[in-house]
């Protein structure tokens, strides 16, 4: 389903919390689209992800909630950017939303009954509920391979993706929606008689909003 042009929800093509994360807020026809506008959008985006208020936590403040989401989502985009680009980010925001994550082990049993260690949250519901977004954040940063954290190439498209391929060849968000807009516009001008270089050259900076590539500081560019 679609509202003014979009998809009325955050597509889930990142191939990583981390990643989806940063698609909550979007592009359309040039304009910024954010998918949440009220706390139930992210409540909801939440829960898709698997991430529910904990039983004895208390009631969510919505407002609250919108306001740290929101929050959380800029200092992720900024550390995840700045990685991107070889640099150090500023981890205290970060370590904030760490910090309010209390969780303990909790032993139960599975659906066959075999026991199993987990772990179940302890603090507020707001800290309970962004804990999880914040600390998938911190393993990329640590243990993802930032050479297959990429953009999208469509140039109207911002969306985030970790590379899961088997070649790490992905160019796209989606290749049913970007892959096939981009093939569509170079055979529109091919049919139009306009030349089509084989290959677009090397910019000689990133494109707002996007990180150089290794490619471009190896060529000083």
């Amino acid at each position: 389903m679609q509202r003014d042009g979009h998809p009325t929800e955050a597509s889930m093509v990142g191939d990583h919390l981390a990643m989806d994360l940063l698609n909550t807020e979007v592009r359309s026809h040039g304009e910024p689209v954010d998918y949440w506008s009220t706390a139930e959008d992210a409540l909801r985006w939440l829960a898709r992800h698997g991430i529910v208020p904990p039983s004895g936590a208390g009631g969510v403040v919505p407002a609250d909630l919108l306001v740290q989401a929101r929050t959380l989502r800029a200092q992720a985009r900024g550390l995840i950017v700045k990685r991107k680009e070889g640099k150090a980010g500023d981890i205290k925001g970060l370590n904030t939303y760490l910090h309010a994550y209390l969780s303990a082990p909790n032993l139960e049993r599975d659906r066959d009954g075999n026991l199993a260690l987990t772990r179940i949250a302890r603090g507020d519901a707001v800290a309970s509920l962004l804990g999880p977004v914040a600390e998938a954040v911190a393993q990329l940063l640590v243990e993802g391979d930032f050479a297959l954290v990429k953009q999208c190439e469509h140039p109207d498209c911002i969306l985030w993706f970790y590379d899961r391929t088997k070649s790490h060849k992905r160019r796209w968000c989606s290749m049913a929606v970007c892959g096939n807009r981009y093939k569509a516009a170079q055979f529109r001008k091919r049919s139009s008689g306009e030349a089509t270089p084989r290959s677009r050259p090397a910019p000689v900076g990133p494109r707002p909003g996007r990180p150089p590539t290794a490619s471009s500081k190896r060529s000083g560019k």
